[in-house]
């Protein structure tokens, strides 16, 4: 063990025990404000969905808490418990050292991981979900979406990360830049395929019935000077009862997609002013800027890598004795979590931010009444807590806590 080893448990240690902190306090918050609605929903939210949401929020919470003990054993196992050097061992006793060698490692790895997640993501569907009344998922689809899910992340990651090796091997010590610039447009083109090749893989989308829905929509979206290829309908009914509605895509791809439990929920002046929200997502480049962010992020993450994973006390320091570009790849991954956990709350701010922009567009572009009726409905029909733990919101949520959102759009 060396001085990496003791900096790296000790960032691992303290992103362990904030995150346990902050659960913990989010579920006292949320558990002693389960008796009475806040008054500024009296009317709108009962004190039995009000006590549905508060239990729902507490049961997950106190889940994602094993799920975050589970996840620092997990780390610790492949990095001090040798598991990482294994998979090494392993894919060299059946590959030649080269770019081949490097993907199995990667794949291997993922593949480990997500097993390894598995009886997690089997309680949450089949217990916690289900028992609030959320899932409506079979074992059968569940099973079919994880098939699926690996298999897209392998074509999808695997010829990246070919690339990215291949570029570590041929350009010496500016790689980074180059992998850095093929990673962003890669990350552009995967956008590209996600609405019309992912996404038809997993749910139908048919084109939106109702006749009057479709023209308040695309008179609002005329108004707003923007152009949308498509009006979809997504069966997320196959699945779950939240609901929800996005924009996918750029271009001549781009298309409005609402989850039918979503249609079944809200009103159509509601709808129309959700859809006002998520078209000012677009309209602020709010899109756009958070990827100008993620692409400056990570080019900073490929230049401390290119420095890394020279250094035999990288590797050394969580518990691999075999050095490759590969093998860098897969400690940096889980290296550079508990040392960015802390600037999170930077992330979850500028979102939130975002997010009230977007609420002042659609109230410029729609109604702010009727967005505030559709996110009171979405609330309380998706069991989501009206008081969280204030810390807890600052770390996580990319969306303002209901008072505060719904308190603005009153006021506007």
């Amino acid at each position: 063990m060396n001085t990496f080893s003791i900096i790296f448990l000790a960032a691992l240690a303290l992103a362990t025990a904030v995150r346990l902190w902050l659960a913990l306090r989010h579920v006292r918050h949320v558990r002693a404000h389960r008796a009475h609605v806040p008054p500024e929903f009296t009317g709108e939210i009962s004190l039995a969905a009000h006590q549905k949401a508060a239990d729902y929020t507490c049961v997950k919470t106190r889940f994602a808490q094993m799920e975050i003990v589970a996840g620092t054993i997990i780390v610790l196992a492949l990095t001090f418990g040798g598991g990482l050097q294994w998979l090494h061992d392993l894919a060299s006793g059946w590959l030649a050292d080269g770019i081949f060698r490097g993907l199995l490692l990667l794949a291997l790895t993922g593949l480990l991981v997500t097993l390894a997640d598995l009886p997690l993501d089997l309680y949450r569907t089949f217990v916690i979900e289900q028992r609030f009344g959320f899932n409506k998922m079979t074992v059968g689809l569940f099973f079919a979406d994880l098939c699926k899910n690996l298999m897209v992340g392998a074509l999808l990651v695997l010829p990246l990360a070919a690339g990215i090796l291949w570029l570590i091997r041929e350009l010496g010590q500016y790689w980074w830049l180059w992998a850095w610039a093929v990673t962003v447009a890669y990350g552009v083109f995967a956008q590209f395929l996600a609405p019309t090749v992912i996404a038809p893989l997993f749910n139908k989308f048919s084109p939106l019935e109702d006749a009057e829905l479709r023209e308040r929509i695309e008179r609002m979206v005329t108004r707003c000077g923007f152009k949308v290829r498509e009006l979809m309908v997504m069966d997320g009914s196959r699945r779950s009862a939240h609901g929800n509605a996005y924009f996918t895509g750029f271009g001549a791809s781009k298309r409005i997609v609402f989850f039918d439990t979503l249609l079944a929920q809200l009103r159509p002046p509601e709808v129309e002013a959700v859809l006002a929200h998520e078209l000012g997502h677009f309209k602020l480049h709010h899109v756009v800027k958070r990827l100008a962010w993620s692409a400056v992020l990570s080019c900073g993450f490929f230049w401390l890598l290119s420095h890394f994973m020279s250094e035999d006390w990288f590797f050394n320091g969580l518990g691999v004795t075999s050095a490759s570009s590969a093998m860098a790849l897969v400690l940096f991954m889980f290296a550079l979590p508990p040392f960015t956990f802390l600037l999170q709350p930077l992330g979850a701010m500028y979102s939130r931010k975002h997010e009230f922009e977007a609420d002042q567009y659609a109230a410029r572009n729609a109604s702010a009444q009727d967005l505030a009726s559709a996110l009171v409905k979405l609330y309380r029909d998706n069991a989501a807590t009206l008081t969280p733990d204030p810390a807890h919101s600052a770390f996580y949520d990319s969306h303002p806590p209901a008072l505060a959102r719904i308190a603005r759009l009153k006021s506007t």
